[in-house]
């Protein structure tokens, strides 16, 4: 089920000013030779709708995907990889950090309304495991359950991987989201 898309002034990551990047040719090759799943159950990615560069409250730009979901519905893990953290804030609230195998990119999953029982940091996932379920936490919307997606390009040897650079990766998420434990 779609829902309609209600104006999203406040959904972001707490950070400080990032720098972002178009996709580049590396990033094309990266995907095409692993896919993305769309991080929510059931959603197609034709329906995916662009929020990248929105602009937010404050001055800010989106710099993430959000996906409108009927609250409670699976969100999913985009790509085989690790869990490396589970935190909540104020702004995300619930959130999760994975990183993929060749810790390249990391994503960021926030809002969830409560984690799947089975995640914690440090586990080893498989594409469509789940994380935990679509909501409203931190700074989102209470009438307006959502994930809200991000997915961030590291340097090799970035520590710092919070602040990777922000990549639109929508145009490589070719997978319908689907649990698969």
């Amino acid at each position: 089920m779609i829902l309609s898309l209600a104006l999203l002034t406040s959904c972001t990551r707490a950070s400080a000013t990032i720098a972002t990047a178009p996709a580049a040719s590396s990033d094309a090759e990266y995907f095409e030779a692993h896919p993305l799943m769309v991080p929510v159950e059931g959603v197609n990615p034709r329906d995916l709708r662009d929020s990248f560069n929105d602009a937010r409250d404050g001055g800010r730009i989106h710099r993430a995907t959000d996906i409108l979901a009927p609250r409670g519905t699976p969100v999913v893990a985009a790509i085989d990889g690790e869990v490396i953290r589970l935190r909540q804030n104020s702004a995300g609230g619930i959130t999760a950090y994975l990183v993929d195998d060749e810790r390249r990119y990391v994503y960021y999953y926030a809002h969830l309304d409560h984690y799947s029982d089975k995640i914690t940091e440090g586990l080893r996932v498989q594409q469509g495991f789940v994380i935990g379920y679509v909501g409203t936490s931190g700074n989102a919307p209470p009438d307006t359950p959502h994930l809200h997606f991000q997915a961030m390009r590291l340097d090799p040897g970035q520590r710092d991987w919070w602040n990777g650079t922000p990549v639109d990766v929508r145009q490589f998420i070719t997978r319908t989201g689907k649990v698969r434990e």
